[in-house]
């Protein structure tokens, strides 16, 4: 068989750290993916990179690997020395592990892309445990004989979801799409050569789903969807919560059951009064606007806000501005300069 520098292959140094290791092989990983490259041995140059990562950025493997020396050149026909595989390594949880209710198993292939090297399984055939690296594409095996209770985790998702004070005034249903990250589920989290994660085992998870909002819901309040959270390798699922939040580039201005709106008047409505309608959440109203009415001055409307908890509804203040008129004419402004004049 070929002996293969590890460290060629990813253009590092022999003293190379885990972060520039790393850093190599998420390059040349994206360089030579099949799904991307699509050269005769870009395949090929995948397998190697991966498989020079999976022993250089395991300490134990890269020991072994180490212990070779240096003097060897790349491609150079390989034998390990006599004695190698008795060499004592400290694997710590890899193999038979005590009592945590594991039993040995073996290096599996790498999915679609062709398996390790005889040169690898020379060196590593013997660690005894499935690397946490070596799983393209598949879900990964469970080797687990024990039945202790699964560690507790948190899968709840937390979310937010902009209503309009429409939605609470009459209840609705909203669609929505949720995205959050979640384990890659090809290599259950591992990350590293997976090429469905890129490495980092995550994934997105994207879902559509549809949300019924309560009538007189209120801001800050959450929404629980059962079962739509994430879920784990022993199948728990959590809960989705999606916290209200309302639309801030509303017409009306929530304040608890209570909502504003504003109306604009001109300079003589203000001064000789006027009715305008105005719309609110339960349909088009008349309001009178007394004279010398000021800007911002609010007029109180009863019964036409939200629902309130006794089954009434709130307030809506209705704030007044005052505005001229675009395209004034030639008369009209005579007669905002004479009344600019009286007031001289």
């Amino acid at each position: 068989m070929k002996y293969k520098d590890y460290y060629e292959i990813l253009g590092v140094a022999r003293n190379a750290t885990e972060k520039e290791i790393k850093s190599a092989y998420r390059k040349l990983a994206k360089k030579y993916h099949p799904d991307v490259n699509k050269a005769k041995d870009a395949s090929e140059k995948f397998k190697d990179v991966n498989e020079a990562y999976e022993v250089l950025s395991d300490p134990q493997k890269r020991q072994r690997y180490d212990s070779l020396g240096s003097n060897w050149n790349a491609g150079a026909d390989f034998t390990p020395p006599p004695g190698y595989e008795n060499i004592n390594f400290d694997f710590g949880g890899f193999g038979n592990m005590g009592g945590g209710g594991y039993s040995k198993v073996h290096f599996e292939d790498m999915g679609g892309f062709g398996g390790f090297s005889d040169f690898f399984s020379s060196l590593f055939g013997d660690f005894g445990a499935q690397s946490s690296r070596t799983n393209y594409g598949k879900k990964s095996r469970s080797y687990r004989q024990d039945t202790k209770q699964p560690p507790a985790k948190n899968l709840d998702i937390n979310e937010t979801i902009t209503i309009e004070p429409e939605d609470i005034m009459n209840g609705a249903q909203k669609s929505i799409k949720v995205a959050y990250l979640d384990k890659c589920p090809d290599c259950s989290g591992r990350g590293s050569k997976c090429y469905r994660c890129g490495g980092t085992g995550l994934t997105t998870v994207s879902k559509n789903l549809n949300v019924k909002i309560p009538k007189g819901i209120k801001e800050g309040q959450k929404i629980r969807l059962a079962k739509e959270g994430k879920k784990d390798e022993y199948g728990q699922v959590g809960n989705l919560y999606l916290t209200i939040k309302i639309n801030p580039n509303s017409i009306y201005k929530v304040d608890g059951e209570n909502v504003t709106t504003i109306i604009s008047i001109t300079p003589a409505e203000s001064i000789f009064g006027t009715t305008k309608t105005i719309k609110t959440l339960h349909g088009d109203v008349k309001v009178n606007i007394p004279p010398e009415t000021k800007a911002g001055k609010s007029l109180r409307l009863k019964g036409l806000g939200l629902p309130t908890k006794d089954g009434g509804f709130g307030y809506m203040n209705v704030k007044i501005q005052i505005e001229v008129e675009d395209n004034l004419t030639d008369e009209q402004k005579a007669l905002y300069k004479k009344l600019l004049d009286y007031n001289k």
